[in-house]
């Protein structure tokens, strides 16, 4: 929902890589801002409405992503998805950082207005990975970010670091970043973050996003 300019990188980077797409806008006009091959669908409506997601195809969405310029009807369109829907992965795009803890208690991550939005949003759109998002200037260390498969829900973490090998840094949830203490237990939405050596999330992608394998 929404087709300014974060909207249209998405739908444009989604069908570029194949996906079926839809975008919904109140604005015909917006399409324009597409990339001149994209072959999605383009639904004029208002992105709340049941009528217009129907039309866009939400029934048989994997993902949705409400990305327009207000947080309102952002948060409201992404709730109608995920309840009305129950379409699997949901992400809203708010003005206003301070609302991202209240809405992620909804069942809604969220991405404040920052540079890589459209990044952002890719992330928690697209099924679970991990990518690296820095690396000191000597390539020796970097931090991967990892939204793991929810299979990995209340795992503790000094075990999800046993069984990866890697150093657990940091822990994003509702919108706050904290230490991984080992008092904590992975809950839903969570973004892990390591601290690895050399640039390779690959091993960690591989842990992570399939079931974790603890011993009875």
């Amino acid at each position: 929902m929404g087709c300014g300019r974060v909207g249209a990188s998405i739908a444009s980077t989604l069908d570029e890589q194949g996906h079926s797409v839809a975008v919904i806008d109140m604005n015909a006009q917006a399409f324009r801002r597409l990339s001149s091959d994209f072959s999605g669908r383009r639904v004029t409506g208002v992105g709340m409405d049941r009528d217009a997601l129907r039309q866009a195809g939400i029934k048989d969405a994997y993902a949705f992503a409400a990305v327009s310029n207000g947080d309102n009807s952002n948060i409201i369109a992404a709730r109608v998805a995920r309840t009305t829907f129950h379409v699997e992965r949901v992400v809203a795009r708010i003005y206003d950082p301070s609302r991202a803890a209240v809405y992620e208690r909804l069942g809604i991550p969220t991405v404040a207005a920052v540079r890589r939005t459209s990044e952002a949003v890719l992330r928690w759109m697209m099924p679970p990975n991990a990518h690296v998002t820095w690396t000191h200037s000597t390539g020796l260390v970097s931090l991967v970010n990892v939204i793991p498969d929810p299979s990995w829900t209340s795992v503790p973490l000094p075990v999800v670091e046993e069984l990866t090998g890697e150093r657990l840094a940091f822990v994003s949830r509702l919108g706050v970043i904290q230490p991984a203490r080992n008092d904590l237990v992975v809950q839903e939405h969570d973004e892990l973050i390591f601290a690895v050596s050399g640039t390779d999330s690959l091993a960690l992608r591989n842990v992570l996003t399939s079931a974790p394998r603890l011993e009875n």
